[in-house]
């Protein structure tokens, strides 16, 4: 395992609590962020873990992540997982202290009966890193915090959001996968502790939904956020772009500033991103090669998209409280896209056993006029995880979903998905029925054509691909039906 249960030491001296354990609205150095950490988790054990990733900070420090679940420590059979992740940029500080508020707010919400948290906790596995650069943020406070570069990076002075595997570039080069690259990646150089600590966090857990907070800016950005080489900037549209967009402006349409066009730019009294509901595509802004949120689309079945929180990188500590006021709602209904789209188990049709590393491959057929529908393969699949289950984020409309595992008959089905509301997604089960291993199948042998307007399921029997198989972790819950 790559983590490790804590009980932190709590230096009375740094502990920045109230009495009845409210989290001050100030700037918390990285003692006091691991004390208030601590004291959320003793308020709600029941529904929390508090553990470390695998790797220290190059200065030593560790990298706290507070997990809330119904079952803390256990991923649940179809109960996706979602995470926060603050201050990767270590002079980008707000993130940081919004997600101790919102650690605090989902323990109090729910020993105070709020059924919409308890819902919330008890249906998503959330996991809240709030400092990835704890070195860069000691920089940044030893100079003051109002250098727009200083701290930036970590203690090797390395930008970790260009330290990640450039994925981009495989599939620009025109790499026939388009999921899971990895397996297709050799580094030609050494990943910095806190980006190997990550990526380890990011493959151990079957993350759907991420969010990475940084400032500088006041917009919520999405994939991709590398462009093609054919120019410096220009958007760089990912096979998901229509779900990366509703992930977008879920954040910044719940946010009072983001998306308002009275709010004025950074630079200039016009707000560009504003114009455009507070979003923008990463590559269309400018490029970012060896970036994280990339590496989660295209490295796992993690969708992230990165929030630029206000146009001052390191804000003073009299405006926090009037921050956390204007992100709350955001980072509780981004929290709710978890359930966005559909979700079900591979099962072995003979057994009943979960199959893990199925692909899911999904189609929109989402009906366009009375006699006409579009027709449109979503080129990026994910996978299911190791008891079997998957989920698959996508917007409102009608989707064909094809899924194949080795040593199975593929098999197809139609799904309608509703507007996203405070529920868990609609559930589609898959049983493959086991047959002899048969020679691969081209892409166009395999998605064929077909009529979703038939009232049935749909079945083929191809087979595409090879899958690595792996047993069940012990951190692994499969509930008994």
């Amino acid at each position: 395992m790559l983590t490790s249960k804590l009980v932190i030491p709590i230096a009375v001296a740094f502990v920045v609590v109230c009495a009845r354990g409210d989290v001050d609205f100030v700037h918390h150095n990285n003692t006091m962020l691991a004390s208030v950490l601590q004291k959320v988790h003793n308020r709600c054990p029941d529904v929390s873990r508090l553990y470390t990733l695998s790797e220290t900070s190059v200065s030593g420090v560790p990298l706290y992540v507070l997990e809330f679940s119904d079952m803390p420590g256990k991923h649940q059979l179809m109960e996706p997982e979602m995470k926060y992740i603050g201050n990767m940029h270590g002079n980008e500080v707000l993130g940081r202290e919004l997600l101790l508020h919102l650690a605090e707010y989902l323990c109090n919400a729910y020993l105070a009966g709020d059924k919409e948290i308890i819902h919330l906790i008890h249906n998503t596995r959330i996991h809240i890193l709030p400092s990835m650069n704890p070195d860069g943020w000691q920089t940044a406070s030893d100079n003051g915090g109002q250098d727009y570069l200083i701290g930036r990076n970590n203690a090797n002075d390395v930008d970790l959001n260009r330290d990640f595997p450039d994925l981009d570039r495989l599939v620009f080069s025109g790499l026939q996968d388009n999921n899971h690259l990895m397996k297709n990646l050799k580094l030609d150089y050494t990943l910095q502790p806190e980006t190997e600590a990550v990526i380890k966090m990011i493959m151990d857990s079957p993350f759907v939904v991420s969010a990475n907070l940084h400032g500088g800016d006041l917009v919520a950005n999405y994939p991709y956020d590398e462009s093609d080489g054919r120019s410096e900037t220009g958007y760089s549209a990912s096979p998901d772009d229509a779900t990366f967009r509703t992930l977008a402006l879920t954040y910044a349409g719940n946010h009072p500033r983001m998306g308002n066009v009275n709010t004025p730019g950074c630079e200039s009294n016009e707000n560009q991103f504003a114009k455009q509901g507070g979003i923008t595509n990463g590559a269309a802004w400018y490029s970012v090669p060896g970036g994280m949120q990339d590496f989660n689309y295209l490295g796992s079945n993690d969708f992230e998209i990165t929030l630029e929180l206000g146009c001052d990188k390191y804000p003073p500590a009299d405006s926090l409280k009037q921050e956390w006021e204007d992100n709350k709602k955001s980072l509780i209904e981004f929290i709710w896209t978890a359930h966005m789209g559909i979700k079900g188990v591979i099962r072995n049709a003979a057994t009943g056993a979960g199959i893990p590393g199925a692909i899911i491959h999904m189609r929109n057929v989402t009906r366009t006029a009375k006699y006409t529908r579009r027709d449109d393969d979503i080129d990026h699949d994910v996978t299911s995880a190791r008891g079997g289950d998957y989920w698959r984020l996508s917007p409102p409309g009608e989707y064909q979903i094809i899924v194949q595992a080795k040593g199975f008959a593929p098999q197809a089905k139609l799904v309608s998905v509703s507007e996203p509301s405070h529920t868990t997604a609609p559930v589609l089960n898959f049983d493959l029925e086991p047959v002899p291993e048969m020679d691969s199948v081209s892409q166009d042998q395999f998605f064929p054509q077909v009529n979703p307007d038939q009232n049935q399921d749909i079945l083929y029997n191809n087979y595409m691909g090879d899958i690595d198989e792996y047993g069940l972790s012990p951190d692994y819950y499969v509930p008994q039906f």
